[in-house]
């Protein structure tokens, strides 16, 4: 039953309500309804865990994710971790929860990831980790593409938040077929990536894109940051991370 879960499900449902906000949902029947599954999200938000979950919430489903080591240190986090079969990873020694992953889908669980790793400024498809493919082929479970579009309307990098309540957003949440445990670890990224890359598409074409709006891709008009333009963000990010680092020793 999970009841720490059950309510986190309850709650984020009605959060959902509260906000006015509509999640379309389409392509659920790709989630398989049992057995172990790695769901590949795209990441251009702070929330994309939260309509992703409920898409596998429908399928009856419950999704695990993987989070950084770090928030084990906020008491209530560290609970739900402990509570929701959360996987804590160590960006420094990154062994034991991946192992952990693998260890979860052959017992038949469906596990989160994030192929791109961190949040998108750009709102394209970043250069994907090889984490899903190597879990995916070790475990030998499908992975299942998962797109969520809109969300970064809300709260993504360099931009305020939106208020949580009665913003009336539209998010998109769709599934594109899965895609089974095969070849090595590039190929099977590589056709991951094809499929992700189909989805969303799909997904950007029939949702309205105001022309020069931030939360918009370039290509489609808006005014976020190109790929190019995006990386070297990052990059400066990562570099002042580190520079901070070095001062605190």
């Amino acid at each position: 039953m999970e009841p720490v879960f059950r309510a986190l499900e309850i709650a984020a449902k009605t959060l959902v309500k509260t906000s006015g906000t509509t999640i379309t949902y389409s392509g659920l029947d790709h989630i398989p309804p049992a057995g172990g599954a790695v769901i590949a999200i795209n990441h251009t938000s702070y929330i994309d865990f939260l309509p992703a979950a409920l898409a596998v919430h429908r399928r009856g489903r419950r999704m695990r994710f993987m989070i950084k080591a770090e928030m084990q240190q906020v008491r209530s986090v560290n609970f739900l971790i402990k509570h929701t079969k959360t996987i804590p990873v160590d960006r420094r020694a990154g062994a034991g929860a991946y192992a952990a992953a693998v260890e979860q889908l052959r017992a038949g669980e469906v596990i989160g990831v994030y192929p791109e790793s961190t949040i998108s400024r750009s709102f394209e498809l970043k250069d994907f980790k090889s984490g899903a493919a190597r879990m995916a082929l070790e475990a030998q479970v499908p992975i299942v593409p998962l797109i969520v579009w809109g969300a970064q309307r809300i709260w993504t990098k360099d931009h305020p938040r939106t208020s949580l309540f009665r913003n009336k957003i539209p998010i998109s949440v769709a599934v594109g077929p899965a895609v089974p445990p095969a070849g090595d670890v590039e190929q099977l990224g590589a056709a991951l990536r094809e499929e992700m890359s189909s989805v969303l598409d799909r997904v950007q074409r029939d949702y309205p894109h105001p022309a020069g709006a931030h939360w918009v891709p370039r290509r489609l008009g808006g005014s976020a940051p190109t790929l190019a333009e995006a990386k070297r963000l990052d990059e400066a990010e990562l570099a002042e991370r580190a520079a901070r680092a070095g001062q605190q020793r």
